[in-house]
């Protein structure tokens, strides 16, 4: 494997602890367009077959939602911005040990943030320009992930950082700006939908538990611009509910 490919490789257990890198073996690599595109990932390495086969896959369109009287989110994130890092998929934030997440009587740590560009979850049939994908797991090894959609509007004082120190090349990763708050890319409210499903990358293993926020965060539109200069697409399309229950909080 060169020095590409391992980079590549390391980004992808950061991408998914639980998962297998990028490059599984050197030559086999997976992207968003051509015969690397979503649509070929489960022939890429056996070890991919869900992202083909699997029935509970993310990201889907929400559509029709089931009220229930979920647990609230109980967010305890610090200001522990680690590393910064520009994977070759997309951009990501790794935390320091310290933030969690309390899901019911379930206690998940804060891993990292990324960013899709436009979202990879729909509403109604629509995208918003971005998605951020907050990942936790837990002691069992289970995922919760936060998603948080982004439409363009106000600057956001949190991801304005993080678009300016963002890598502009594929490398590894680097000191982040520790003043970086993870709880400023929240909106004020947060209810969430909540529904069973897959990581949107390659192995799509079916682990984790999805927690999409209803009300959308504002970033400015030239920051939204200037990832684009670097990931103009990286989302998967959205994939068959399979008459999954999407809950959604009162």
């Amino acid at each position: 494997m060169n020095r590409r490919h391992a980079l590549k490789a390391l980004a992808g257990l950061a991408l998914c602890p639980l998962c297998k890198p990028a490059f599984a073996a050197e030559g086999v690599h997976w992207g968003y367009e051509g015969t690397a595109g979503p649509g070929k990932w489960g022939d890429l390495d056996a070890g991919n077959k869900a992202c083909a086969v699997g029935l509970q896959q993310s990201p889907i369109d929400i559509e029709a939602t089931v009220k229930s009287q979920l647990p609230a989110l109980r967010l305890n994130w610090g200001r522990n911005a680690d590393t910064i890092v520009n994977n070759g998929h997309t951009i990501q934030l790794n935390f320091a040990e310290g933030s969690t997440l309390l899901l019911g009587d379930v206690k998940y740590k804060l891993l990292q943030v990324h960013f899709h560009r436009p979202s990879e979850h729909m509403i109604g049939g629509k995208n918003f320009p971005m998605e951020a994908h907050f990942v936790h797991r837990n002691d069992a090894g289970g995922l919760a992930v936060v998603g948080v959609l982004m439409a363009e509007g106000k600057p956001n004082p949190a991801f304005g950082k993080i678009i300016k120190t963002m890598p502009a090349a594929e490398g590894p990763a680097v000191k982040a700006d520790a003043s970086i708050d993870p709880l400023s890319l929240l909106p004020p409210k947060l209810g969430y939908y909540r529904y069973s499903g897959s990581l949107t990358t390659p192995p799509c293993s079916e682990v984790v538990e999805w927690l999409l926020l209803t009300d959308p965060i504002q970033v400015s539109a030239g920051d939204v611009a200037a990832f684009a200069k670097l990931y103009p697409m990286n989302a998967r399309p959205v994939q068959k509910d399979n008459r999954r229950y999407v809950l959604r909080s009162i």
